[in-house]
């Protein structure tokens, strides 16, 4: 099980990247028009610059959603591989059939 202080800040990077999605959005089509002034876009590109780092998307770790553990994480399921595993061999997950030799 990961700490749950990392798990907590994970989910308050998802919380502000929701946030700041339209604001992040806005900022970047004014930075890509090549119409504008150079004034006005390097003005947004400041503006961006000033938004927390967290409210980034990129900052957001995929982990699992039973353990927390942030590496091997399937994107289907959302889950570890450790996870996956295990409930695999209890019959949990329909159409996953755990190899055995």
């Amino acid at each position: 099980m990961a700490k749950k202080s990392s798990i907590e800040k994970n989910n308050r990077r998802k919380r502000m990247a929701k946030n700041a999605a339209p604001k992040r959005a806005r900022l970047k089509a004014i930075i890509a028009d090549k119409t504008l002034p150079m004034e006005e876009r390097f003005a947004a590109t400041l503006k961006l610059a000033e938004m927390p780092r967290n409210s980034s998307a990129t900052r957001i770790r995929l982990r699992c959603e039973l353990s927390g553990r942030p590496r091997s994480v399937y994107r289907l399921n959302k889950l570890s591989r450790i996870a996956l595993r295990d409930l695999g061999s209890k019959g949990m997950v329909p159409g996953l059939v755990k190899s055995s030799w």
